[in-house]
């Protein structure tokens, strides 16, 4: 039997865990909020630092500022032409044994885009790409902090055999578009080429009124 004393303590005197909850788990909630979030801090600067750690060592794969060393320059020989605007070299990229690059600067009609009709002139991009450069090594130069598209191909601008510029020679000859949505150096060179095309009716600027791609629309 628990003697009626117990009860009849002062306050002062009782232990501490007969003290009402919520006057005994107030500071410890202070504290346990506290440590949860310097917890947090800890995990988030742990995880920042192991990614970062990942990254420098190739663990996500090709680091994008090791591109221009890899490519910038170099010469390369081009194994497959997919379209006008789209080419494989002869170099690994990360899991794959092939480099994919999208030439920088320049949209050439659509041929082999899913779910999208062939349009006018790009089978012609397509054939004018392939027998420049399959087979054929070029140069390749690209552009630090701006190497990789949204699907990880590398953007480069791509020199033929002869030294021309095949992103420019495209515009030039009227089987593609200077494409303005994106800067890059050679941006306002490139939209006076395809000034100068369409002003000589050209290639797909021999159509009237031509096929642009919506971003020319107005």
């Amino acid at each position: 039997m628990i003697p009626l004393s117990r009860y009849n303590a002062p306050m002062g005197r009782r232990k501490q865990h007969d003290a009402p909850l919520w006057k005994r788990s107030a500071a410890d909630w202070r504290r346990v909020q506290l440590r949860r979030k310097l917890l947090t801090l800890l995990c988030a600067l742990a995880i920042i630092a192991a990614l970062v750690g990942a990254d420098r060592l190739g663990w996500l794969g090709q680091p994008p500022q090791a591109d221009p060393a890899r490519y910038h320059e170099k010469t390369f020989r081009v194994v497959n032409v997919v379209d006008g605007d789209t080419l494989d070299i002869d170099v690994p990229d990360g899991d794959h044994v092939r480099t994919r690059i999208r030439l920088q600067g320049v949209d050439t009609p659509e041929t082999v885009k899913p779910n999208h009709p062939v349009e006018p002139f790009g089978p012609e991009a397509s054939t004018f790409t392939r027998r420049a450069t399959l087979d054929k090594s070029c140069r390749i130069e690209v552009i630090a902090n701006q190497t990789r598209d949204k699907f990880g191909r590398l953007l480069a601008y791509v020199y033929l055999p002869d030294g021309t510029m095949l992103n420019e020679v495209l515009i030039q000859n009227g089987l593609g578009y200077a494409d303005p949505r994106f800067d890059h150096p050679h941006k306002i060179r490139f939209a006076q080429a395809m000034k100068a095309a369409r002003a000589a009716g050209v290639g797909l600027w021999a159509n009237t009124p031509p096929h642009l791609p919506y971003y020319l629309r107005r």
